[in-house]
């Protein structure tokens, strides 16, 4: 927030009751779910002992494309990171990790379709409160690399 308020941001704080699921959470604070910004932290392997720590920022309503990543980054595999380091390099609980990467070891690539909407929405590094943030105001302040990181998630062919 004081990265927010410091850089003048237009935003609006949304209290909510605990949720990290980003389908119930878009529920919760009444947007589309192409305007969520679901955060994942993926592990994707260069060669024997090298690794790369990606955040990637896709819309609710997608999946990240694990190949598409390990492509991007000329990897050998891509994976998401396990549940302690992802908390670890997002400095947050699963759940509410925030499209910002403020770590080092932790490099930030946005999908283009979420950044089509003048407002995106996140879990505030908290699972009871999010934020509305104007998508100008989250490209200058983030910087992300933008690249196409999302997939479209498949329907289910079960019965």
């Amino acid at each position: 927030m004081d990265l927010l308020d410091g850089a003048g941001a237009s935003y609006r704080l949304i209290d909510h009751p605990a949720e990290g699921r980003t389908e119930h959470a878009s529920l919760l604070r009444r947007h589309s779910l192409s305007q969520a910004a679901k955060c994942i932290v993926v592990r994707v392997a260069l060669g024997r002992r090298a690794r790369r720590y990606v955040l990637a920022v896709v819309p609710g309503n997608r999946q990240v494309d694990l190949d598409g990543l390990c492509e991007l980054y000329s990897g050998t595999e891509a994976s998401f990171a396990t549940r302690a380091v992802a908390e670890d390099l997002a400095g947050s609980v699963s759940g509410s990790v925030m499209p910002f990467a403020f770590h080092p070891d932790l490099e930030l690539v946005a999908d283009p379709g979420l950044l089509s909407h003048d407002v995106i929405y996140f879990n505030a590094a908290r699972l009871d409160r999010s934020v509305a943030l104007a998508t100008a105001d989250y490209l200058t302040l983030a910087d992300p690399r933008v690249e196409p990181v999302a997939r479209r998630i498949p329907v289910s062919t079960r019965i």
